[in-house]
């Protein structure tokens, strides 16, 4: 029977989890009666909501996909079988019945567990993911790797029906078809966005679909009619539209998928039956499950976006504190475009925004409810996002692609071939500049600059506070051309941010403290910290704005009447902001000390931001640090060349 057990509160305390206690890898989970599943999943639902609640972190996809991951692993032999989950989010289940469950606690946290699956941290993790779409690839990948080593391994590809809508996902579906690879690919369908028909006769249906006898039968029938084409056409379309007038399946049959489904993905019975006779058939396999997210937590079913992720849940203190007056709460980021966003639209109708699949994210709500027309969430399709800006910028509009910089890598040929070649006027909002933080390196913004600096026609800002990003969006808009503001996650200095949108003299910076010996050249929102260092060293302080063009006339400047040029950047110091300004420095012929800082040259790992910052060297004190190194070096070297 279907598990109807709902919590409508995060479990407080620890809860008592017998069953699954026990387990501490998939192997002891497949020891257990079928019967005792149910239990399990219980045990695990209320588990997943405590440990989220201790932590803070991603669990309404994981209780979506709850009931699916013990199927999973239960009928299939994981490792050696091949799971691959597509994004990520909905993984933590998987992780507590991988041997990982007393390490929850560490998720998201330096040094703990990831938020996604690595490979570097289980065997069970086949696959490193956060971006989407890719699950469907890797598996056929892995299906075509055991045909070569002739091993009867199963690859499986769990993907979202939101992942489905990329192209990549479709490009991996028509290649697995035409190999006739051994291979699943479960479509988790938790918004009902490909069909609503779930129930008895659908469920009847997906039994009789994968059952063995049904595939013997069609596969024999296959054989017989090989010598006689128009027969065995007619038979194949009779087939489909009989699948058609009970399941959505098509496109998939059309692909070259055994589509089975849709099922409910909450009945574990049923979800182990039809696995089961799944695993038996040759070929590649489709199977349609329906989900809810957040199932089991009534909160997350009533709201699955408020509920996608929760902070973490903080104990009630005994005794109330004595009433303080509240500070008025700084806006992230996010919210300084949001709100930037629509002031443009209300002064200008040819201003649209574009998102790929990332409307709360990026703020865009209130914009999509006041201007629906001119409002695009092209879900997650970050190449049609870029190349519909081209469109619309081709025909007079303005648009504003507002998409996380991470995931502008997915749509960098386009920036490159339809919007920056053809020089078009497109406003590229990059948020989450820089190091995300927990969500770790699968969303860090660390090459934003670097794979931009590069491109001819692009203008790229760099702000330093909420007020200078509000100004700079407006200045990349006023500007006829392809144009890049990146700016970070989370909130700013807090600022003042003036109401009145100004254009900013372009490629020129601002000098915001004076010193001796030494210059700081920031690009980008480390500024704070590089007054922080400024003040111990005396150094001058600059804040740059434009990585390109780049105000050469100020580095040079700098260059005459400073000892000591340090740029800063919360990018990779490969190619970034102070690799501009070396090779413009060298193409001068002028020669002197720059000490280059920004991220290395390395993926870094999930924790929290201001942690990371230190790791990298990047705080205030971090910053001091190695600037007065670098100095004692310099004053060593002066005192060798002098005797």
């Amino acid at each position: 029977m279907q598990d109807t057990y709902i919590f409508k509160e995060i479990p407080s305390q620890r809860p008592n989890t017998p069953l699954l206690d026990r387990i501490d890898a998939p192997a002891q989970l497949r020891e257990l009666p079928a019967e005792q599943l149910s239990q399990l999943a219980r045990e695990l639902r209320s588990f997943l909501l405590w440990s989220v609640g201790q932590t803070g972190g991603h669990f309404g996809a994981g209780l979506g996909v709850l009931e699916l991951t013990i199927a999973l692993h239960y009928v299939f032999n994981t490792p050696d079988d091949r799971l691959i989950w597509d994004v990520g989010h909905q993984a933590y289940p998987h992780k507590i019945l991988t041997g990982r469950r007393e390490q929850m606690g560490s998720i998201r946290r330096k040094g703990g567990l990831a938020g996604f699956p690595k490979r570097a941290e289980s065997e069970y993790d086949t696959f490193g993911v956060g971006h989407s779409s890719t699950s469907i690839s890797a598996a056929l990948g892995m299906a075509i790797a055991a045909r070569l080593q002739h091993s009867q391994r199963r690859s499986i590809a769990v993907i979202g029906d939101g992942a489905m809508t990329a192209g990549m996902a479709f490009e991996a579906l028509n290649h697995a078809g035409h190999l006739h690879s051994n291979m699943l690919v479960v479509l988790n369908d938790n918004d009902m966005s490909i069909s609503r028909n779930v129930g008895g006769l659908s469920n009847y249906f997906a039994k009789l679909l994968s059952s063995r006898t049904y595939n013997q039968v069609r596969n024999n029938s296959k054989k017989v009619l090989q010598d006689k084409p128009h027969l065995r056409a007619l038979v194949k379309r009779t087939e489909e539209h009989v699948k058609g007038m009970i399941a959505p399946g098509t496109l998939f049959e059309e692909l070259g998928f055994n589509y089975i489904g849709p099922i409910d993905g909450h009945d574990l019975p049923l979800l182990v039956e039809t696995l089961e006779n799944i695993r038996q058939l040759e070929g590649p396999q489709f199977l349609h499950v329906v989900t809810t997210k957040g199932k089991g937590f009534a909160p997350a079913e009533a709201d699955p976006i408020g509920y996608h992720a929760i902070n973490k849940i903080e104990p009630v203190p005994p005794t109330k504190p004595e009433p303080v007056s509240p500070r008025p709460a700084r806006p992230k980021y996010a919210n300084v475009f949001g709100q930037w966003l629509c002031d443009a639209a209300e002064q200008d109708e040819r201003v649209v925004g574009i998102t790929p699949a990332m409307c709360e994210g990026s703020d865009l709500l209130a914009f999509s409810e006041r201007f629906p027309d001119r409002y695009f969430d092209v879900a997650i399709a970050e190449q049609h996002a870029v190349t519909l800006a081209a469109g619309l910028a081709c025909d007079g509009a303005k648009p504003v692609v507002a998409i996380y910089s991470t995931f502008l890598q997915r749509g960098y040929d386009q920036l490159i071939h339809d919007v920056a070649i053809q020089n078009l006027d497109v406003v590229f909002a990059i948020d989450r500049a820089g190091l995300v933080g927990e969500d770790g390196p699968t969303h860090a913004g660390a090459f934003d600059i670097s794979y931009l600096r590069c491109v001819p026609n692009m203008v790229i800002m760099t702000p330093s506070d909420e007020n200078e990003t509000r100004q700079l969006l407006h200045t990349g808009l006023m500007f006829d051309g392809p144009a890049a503001v990146r700016y970070p996650r989370g909130t700013g200095p807090g600022s003042e941010i003036l109401d009145e949108l100004t254009v900013q003299p372009l490629g020129k910076g601002r000098i915001i403290k004076e010193g001796s010996e030494i210059a700081i050249l920031n690009f980008g929102t480390l500024l704070t910290s590089a007054l922080e260092a400024a003040k111990a060293l005396g150094a001058t302080v600059v804040d740059m704005r434009f990585v390109k063009p780049l105000d050469e006339q100020l580095v040079l400047a700098m260059a005459e009447s400073h000892d000591l040029l340090v740029t800063l950047e919360e990018n990779t110091i490969a190619g970034g902001a102070g690799s501009a300004v070396t090779e413009f420095l060298n193409s001068r012929e002028v020669t002197m000390p720059v000490l280059q800082l920004g991220l290395p040259d390395t993926f870094v790992d999930h924790g929290k931001h201001e942690e990371l910052l230190a790791d990298c060297g990047l705080d205030s004190a971090g910053i001091q640090k190695t600037i007065e190194d670098r100095l004692e070096r310099l004053r060593r070297q002066t005192l060798k060349a002098v005797k």
